[in-house]
């Protein structure tokens, strides 16, 4: 393990001590040791990031301090876990009830699954306080709840405190969760995996919140996370793992400024970053896909007739094009509209109005039966590599299944099949095993090698790599490209990364509620971003290093994407805008060629020439 002297904290006591801890799983084959003499300690006021790859031992570490390992799976082998001078891993239950939450509190990855959706909000957070303060009266405790909750900034806490989770959005809940785990004033703050489910803005919402909690109580935090650019932007010290061991340790700018062991190295070089430079200019092509004017809505249904009562407006007037040979990136929050747009492509949704040309022929509007023909020059590569693969059949079955269905000769299918493993860098012997036995960048493979098997045109990569460690996805990302030249395909590539985006797309376009709000080129709208939302999706991005984190432009959007179902009048993001003015509520976003050249109704943020009818609004 590498390791470097930090006299940081001389003189003082950390609020966790970890040594040697080592534990082991109990499997069909017998134990399997999972931590391996792991060690680390954080103190009050700072934040400590601990980072790996899936199965580095990041969760089971934390389990095990908390006392959360599952009871006849897991055995504490070895090792020291004291807090203020308690040792956990032997404390009986009582003490450790009283230590968590009071002491030592926890912010899990999913904050759907770790609140009660039975319970209303507000109930939730005076349980969290009063499983510690039993003689705080409940009026007190419910004040308290709605002071918690305006404090990790849930607009309207006092209405939202008799809500349920379900109400929530994603952030939301998240704030939830930290305003309960700040409710006792805790020594110690665990955030393991907090913003891996949530946008890049309503991550640094987030982030801003565990922050402000952190300096409101003087707590200690350990930033659980895979995510290398959210420690460079937030942690003091880090500590890095793998399979089960700690492999370095020191300051953050240690770590990212001279790295010294090769995982470590590994793990930086394979980070797609921001500030990369953009992959080189294609050539022009012609036009393989034009969407003009595209409306997809879904209707809205209530009351005992299941009568329509309004839409929800998911795409809302998109035009983009695509060339043959590149790869068009769309980015946005969820529920943006970009993947109901990609489907709509492929026809797996309804068109309300609008239209798809796929190589000059009309594709909205076709029947199930007619767009079946179409789509062997039409292929999809899914987000989660695994539930998109039926686990009862072999990769062989997987791979070969388009074929079958359009009628390939077997011998020509048994040909095939063995052709598309070894372009995705699969071998021979994977053939006939289940997906089960793969690792998740292995199964993506499985899934880019179904898509290629009728030998697309155009693949929608929906997310394809957001399920994937970073090592791994750099190794997919590199074949997508790869095989892009060597077969001259097309990609429509939906992200919420735009790290990935700007690694390998040409072209880039941005929605929001729907609406494409600009679209240029990489470099574009990377380097000269003109709308206001897309520089707020560029700020909220964690640079993985320290130096440039401390002076990159911060934007940190307010609420959450408004109700598809009543967008805001004028443009539709005008009410999470920091520069909108009257004029935005009475003027329609610009669109089309407009939104290229313009990008909003702020273009001399650019220098660029303003709309006459802007001009005549008196937006600044």
């Amino acid at each position: 393990m590498t390791s470097r002297t930090d006299d940081v904290h001389m003189n003082r006591r950390p609020v966790l001590e970890v040594h040697d801890l080592s534990v082991s799983f109990q499997t069909d084959e017998g134990p399997r040791r999972v931590l391996h003499e792991v060690g680390f300690d954080v103190y009050e006021g700072e934040c400590l990031g601990i980072v790996g790859e899936s199965g580095s031992g990041k969760s089971v570490s934390m389990l095990t301090v908390t006392g959360l390992l599952p009871d006849g799976l897991a055995t504490i082998e070895s090792g020291s876990a004291r807090y203020d001078g308690i040792e956990l891993l032997t404390a009986k239950d009582a003490v450790m009830r009283r230590i968590r939450g009071a002491g030592v509190s926890m912010v899990f990855q999913d904050p759907l699954t770790s609140l009660n959706p039975v319970l209303r909000v507000g109930d939730q957070i005076v349980e969290a306080l009063r499983a510690h303060e039993s003689r705080t009266s409940r009026s007190a405790s419910a004040a308290r709840a709605v002071e918690l909750l305006e404090l990790v900034g849930v607009p309207n806490p006092q209405a939202r405190v008799r809500q349920y989770p379900h109400e929530f959005s994603g952030g939301m809940r998240q704030r939830v969760m930290i305003a309960m785990a700040i409710a006792n004033d805790p020594r110690l703050i665990i955030a393991d995996e907090p913003t891996t489910a949530l946008d890049v803005t309503i991550q640094a919402q987030v982030m801003e919140v565990l922050s402000r909690a952190r300096h409101e109580t003087g707590a200690g935090l350990i930033m659980v996370t895979h995510d290398l650019g959210l420690v460079a932007e937030v942690a003091d010290r880090v500590v890095v793992m793998k399979d089960g061991r700690v492999v370095e340790r020191g300051t953050v700018k240690e770590i990212f400024a001279a790295p010294e062991d090769p995982y470590t190295r590994k793990l930086l070089d394979a980070l797609p970053r921001i500030d990369d430079d953009a992959p080189d200019p294609k050539p022009q092509t012609a036009e393989l896909l034009q969407i003009s004017e595209l409306h997809v809505e879904y209707p809205i249904r209530s009351g005992a007739l299941n009568r329509v009562t309004g839409s929800v407006k998911a795409v809302a007037g998109v035009d983009l094009t695509l060339r043959r040979g590149e790869t068009l990136g769309v980015v946005g929050e969820s529920g943006c509209g970009k993947s109901t747009l990609a489907k709509a492509v492929l026809g797996l949704v309804p068109v309300t109005s609008g239209s798809i040309e796929y190589a000059g022929e009309e594709l909205a509007g076709l029947s199930r039966r007619e767009m079946r023909t179409r789509r062997r020059q039409l292929q999809i590569l899914f987000q989660d590599p695994y539930s998109s693969l039926d686990p009862m059949m072999t990769v062989d079955d997987i791979v070969s299944e388009p074929l079958r269905v359009h009628g390939t000769p077997r011998l020509e299918i048994e040909r095939r099949v063995g052709e598309l493993l070894d372009a995705v860098g699969l071998a021979e012997t994977h053939r006939y095993r289940y997906p089960h036995e793969f690792s998740g960048g292995q199964r993506q493979r499985i899934g880019l090698a179904r898509s290629l098997a009728l030998n697309p045109e155009l693949i929608v990569l929906d997310e394809p790599v957001s399920a994937l460690d970073v090592s791994i996805q750099a190794q997919v990302l590199d074949l997508l490209m790869e095989l892009q030249r060597d077969l001259g395909l097309s990609y429509l590539m939906i992200s919420h990364d735009l790290g990935v985006i700007r690694q390998v797309s040409d072209r880039i376009a941005v929605m929001y509620l729907g609406k494409v709000v600009e679209i240029g080129t990489n470099d574009e709208i990377f380097l000269r971003p003109r709308h206001p939302y897309t520089r707020a999706l560029l700020s909220a991005v964690p640079v993985p290093d320290p130096e440039l984190a401390s002076v990159k432009e911060r934007i940190v959007l307010s609420g959450d994407v408004p109700n598809p179902a009543k967008p805001p009048s004028g443009c539709v993001f005008r009410t999470r805008c920091w520069k909108a003015t009257e004029v935005c509520g009475t003027m329609p976003p610009l669109t089309g060629d407009d939104a290229h050249r313009f990008a909003c109704h702020h273009p001399e943020d650019a220098g660029l020439p303003v709309p006459d009818a802007v001009a005549q609004g008196g937006a600044s």
